[in-house]
């Protein structure tokens, strides 16, 4: 095998050795964070309450009790057959809007073994297109329009079915990627934590750094280019409008609350959407593989556990008020304004150095070629956008308030209406009042914001690990000149 060949197949650093727990917690990560989700679901409801009013009396739990506060549908309810079509349906149309719209051919970074993808970007223009047939459905039909009755009454069997898409998406990218052989000229390449030779760490990190299938018809679709930042994220968008069409159908309008945090995270979405060439110089493309780490949490963790709070106030409506409002707008405009800022100066520098609106700006230069900035924005800390994308997550639970609440019940909880799903039935207007349940509510509302600074750090961390063995002694400059990793004066 020439040298040349050789280098084809490898990936573009050594393995680096185990993340996130090695063999042992990738496992318990697959098995935990799916659960997490179901939890979330069955313990924060439209039954009971939010939490079970036995989460509040543990010494009084029984089975049967969780059963009826949770409206547990048994195994058999959890998927559906309907569903499963319907999913499907929705990957098939975004994968059709992706071929059929016209797109922005961008090229990736630099491959190790030479060369570089291509990509077409149209993921805002597709998810414009389908909250525009849902806007238009909904003018005419109002909140039965029925992808949002859809959504409610079927909510358990969606997580389930995103859920067996991630592994379905897992398993095939592991088992195609001993197919990347050298000498290919499908730019195909291992990721660099990825082939670690454990069966399970190596699915779940994901062994292969870009993979791609060959559609007839559709083209060539990178997998993780695609679920990256259209499924999962517009189905976000997707499942918020939907509690905001339950909330009106129950009480006969739309709380400020609700409507802030659809907003702002709507917007959140379709900036990232606008911005979709950007994602080819962040880590999850150009370091880590897909597997299903990456699958899960694109297609099952992000929108059903990212909505939480609009959940919440389908339920229980919260009025903020015009100073609520106005304390709320500070803490997400001053977020979004450091947070797209610092983005927008990454990829003018990287993209045009000589742009005047970073041509000013201060740099050191590595052995490697690489410009690492030292002012602007990214003189402040090594990761501010991480500390901007963090302000803003507080804005989507604080709305939420000393969250909690307890469904008053003139008869047995039993007599709810349930057709396998938490959810299904008629909306009903049984008292929500708080109750004993004030408070504790706080630990499903605002879970987000402290699994999202968890998220940060780790990723922080990660990066750093990634630059040291890239840059060497010039990374350890560059920390001289920027010491702050992510809050200035404090970490």
């Amino acid at each position: 095998m020439s040298k040349s060949e050789r280098k084809s197949v490898l990936p573009s650093e050594p393995s680096h050795g185990y993340e996130f727990g090695g063999p042992l917690g990738a496992f318990a990560t697959s098995l935990g964070l799916p659960l997490v989700c179901y939890l979330a679901t069955f313990l924060c409801n439209d039954i009971s309450g939010c939490p079970v009013p036995s989460a509040l009396h543990p010494w009084s739990l029984t089975v049967a009790k969780l059963k009826e506060e949770t409206g547990w549908p048994g195994f058999q309810g959890l998927i559906s057959t309907k569903v499963t079509v319907w999913v499907l349906g929705y990957y098939f149309l975004s994968l059709v809007l992706q071929a059929a719209l016209p797109g922005v051919l961008t090229e990736g970074v630099e491959l190790s073994s030479g060369g570089r993808l291509k990509y077409k970007f149209n993921a805002f223009s597709s998810a414009v297109t389908v909250i525009g047939a849902a806007a238009l459905g909904t003018f005419v039909q109002g909140p039965d329009f029925p992808l949002w009755t859809f959504i409610w009454d079927n909510y358990t069997q969606l997580i389930t079915v995103n859920l067996g898409v991630a592994f379905s998406l897992a398993c095939f990218v592991y088992a195609r990627s001993f197919s990347v052989k050298a000498g290919n000229k499908e730019q195909r390449e291992l990721a660099p934590g990825g082939h670690s030779g454990n069966l399970v760490y190596d699915w779940f990190i994901g062994r292969e750094l870009n993979p791609r299938v060959t559609l007839p018809v559709f083209g060539t679709i990178d997998i993780k280019a695609f679920c990256e930042l259209r499924p999962g994220m517009l189905g976000w968008v997707l499942l918020n409008l939907a509690f905001c069409a339950h909330q009106y159908k129950v009480y006969g309008y739309v709380s400020d609350s609700i409507i802030f945090i659809t907003f702002f995270q709507a917007l959140y979405v379709f900036d990232a959407l606008y911005m979709e060439p950007a994602i080819l110089t962040t880590m999850d493309i150009t370091t880590d593989g897909f597997g299903f780490m990456l699958a899960f949490g694109d297609l099952a963790w992000l929108p059903f556990i990212y909505s939480l709070q609009a959940r919440y106030l389908a339920v229980f409506p919260v009025d903020l008020g015009y100073a609520g409002l106005a304390g709320l707008f500070a803490v997400q405009g001053f977020g979004y304004y450091i947070f797209r800022g610092a983005n927008n100066e990454k990829n003018r520098f990287r993209t045009n150095p000589k742009d005047p609106k970073v041509a000013h700006l201060k740099y050191i230069e590595t052995k490697s070629g690489s410009k690492l900035l030292i002012s602007g924005w990214w003189g402040i800390t090594r990761h501010i956008n991480y500390l901007g994308d963090w302000i803003m997550a507080w804005s989507y639970c604080l709305p939420t308030g000393i969250a909690g609440y307890m469904v008053q019940q003139s008869s047995s909880l039993s007599d709810h209406p349930a057709d396998g799903s938490i959810f299904g039935g008629t909306p009903t207007r049984s008292p929500v009042v708080q109750g004993e349940a004030r408070g504790w509510g706080m630990a499903i509302t605002y879970f987000y914001v402290v699994y999202f600074a968890i998220l940060l750090v780790h990723r922080e961390m990660r990066d750093e690990e990634k630059c040291m063995r890239k840059y060497g002694k010039d990374w350890e400059v560059y920390r001289e000149k920027v010491p702050w990793r992510l809050i200035p004066y404090i970490y």
